[in-house]
Formats: C-alpha cells, sequence, structure tokens
C-alpha cells in the first residue's frame, strides 16, 4: 500500500543495551524491536525487555518479535511491557495473532511463488505485514529478497526489512513505498551490538530518500 505523501517509518529491531535503545531515540527512530526468541543471538527476555523500553520516549515504540511462542509466554511478556506490540515471525495462525487482543504485526517470508495477497488477506487486522527474506530457521538472515514480488494493492501498511542498510534504503523506499523501514545487522558491528553512526546514517538515509519523492513530515 503505497503513502505518496507521507514519511517512512523507521523501526531499529534487536537491540539489547541501553546506549543502542539512546542511540535509536536520538537518530530519531519511531520504533525500536526486541527479539524475545531463545533461539536468535539477539534475543532478551523479557525483564531485560522492560527494563530497556522503560527507557522510550512517549511515541517511540516498543515491538516485541515472537517465534512460536507460547500464548502464556506471549502474554507475560505483554504484561510485562505495557505498550508493547507484538510482531509475529513464525507459523502462527490469524487466531494466536489476534489472542492478545493488542495491535501486531504479522511477517512474511518472501520468496518466488509466495503469494503475499492471499497472506494478507488471512491476517486484516494486522497493523501491518514486515516483509523478510525467506531463509533457513525465521528473520531474514540480514539478505535482501527480490522487491519485484512484491504484488500491488496489497490492503494493509508494509514494513519492507530484509539486508536493508544506509546504502539502499533509499532504493527500498522509491522502489517499493512502504509504509514503514525495519533494519537490524545493516547497523551492526557483531549480533546485537548495534553501531550508533550506522544507526544514524540509517536514519539519515530514509529521510533523504523522504525528500527526494516529496514525502511529507506528518
Amino acid at each position: 500500500m503505497p503513502h505518496p505523501n507521507q514519511r517512512t517509518r523507521i523501526k531499529i529491531c534487536g537491540l539489547t543495551r541501553e546506549a543502542d535503545v539512546d542511540a535509536a531515540v536520538l537518530a530519531g527512530a519511531d520504533a525500536v524491536g526486541f527479539v524475545l526468541y531463545a533461539n536468535s543471538p539477539r534475543h532478551v527476555s523479557p525483564e531485560r525487555a522492560r527494563a530497556l523500553a522503560q527507557r522510550l520516549p512517549p511515541f517511540v515504540t516498543p515491538v516485541g518479535l515472537f517465534v512460536n511462542a507460547e500464548a502464556a509466554d506471549i502474554a507475560a511478556a505483554l504484561r510485562a511491557i505495557p505498550h508493547l506490540v507484538p510482531q509475529f515471525h513464525g507459523d502462527e495462525s490469524p487466531a494466536a495473532c489476534r489472542a492478545s487482543a493488542r495491535p501486531y504485526l504479522r511477517a512474511a517470508r518472501m520468496a518466488p511463488g509466495f503469494d503475499l495477497l492471499n497472506f494478507a488477506a488471512q491476517f486484516p487486522d494486522a497493523q501491518a505485514i514486515l516483509l523478510d527474506a525467506h531463509v533457513e530457521g525465521y528473520g531474514g538472515g540480514g539478505k535482501v529478497f527480490d522487491w519485484s514480488l512484491i504484488p500491488s494493492g496489497v490492503p494493509l501498511h508494509l514494513v519492507l526489512s530484509g539486508g536493508l542498510h544506509a546504502a539502499n534504503v533509499g532504493q527500498g523506499i522509491a522502489s517499493v513505498r512502504p509504509w514503514a523501514v525495519d533494519v537490524s545487522s545493516g547497523v551492526e558491528s557483531a549480533k546485537g551490538i548495534k553501531d550508533a553512526d550506522a544507526v544514524r546514517r540509517f536514519c539519515d538515509a530514509v529521510r533523504e530518500a523522504d525528500a527526494r519523492t516529496g514525502a511529507s513530515l506528518a
């Protein structure tokens, strides 16, 4: 769903340290992501995510990434972090995504032959569909997928993810015109360790791309 006159929102994902939360906020991120999936090198516990989220000022949204988590674990994380938006990255059913009664994001693993329109139709109440590369395991593995796989007419906000960094996010915005962009490995010095300069360059690149497309600051 293109939004030619609105600025592109920015989510920095996989935060594990106070300094990285502060760097994302300072750079102008709209949302920050905490990986609540034990098999990820960027995993944090709900308690750790709560402590990090408490550093966020108003209007910066905390997002919790889940992969096939137990309902009780999701509920516990949502209790720990009152404003957490769940992001489902596994094989969760529509019913499982709706169970928390919270606004949520649903990740789609893009690959040739994947029917995004059908997938989106199964999650009509999602705040957005996050588009990531299809790799072994869950998450995009820092890989860029073929943006031409995205069909027109998806009836939900789209979040472009997968291998983005300061040098290619502008091209992604121009090609896809997403509602938001999501970055993790593209702003890291090591897995789970963000580079403040890379975070700033990424956010600056998004704003520069918006300026070229004439997006408003609203």
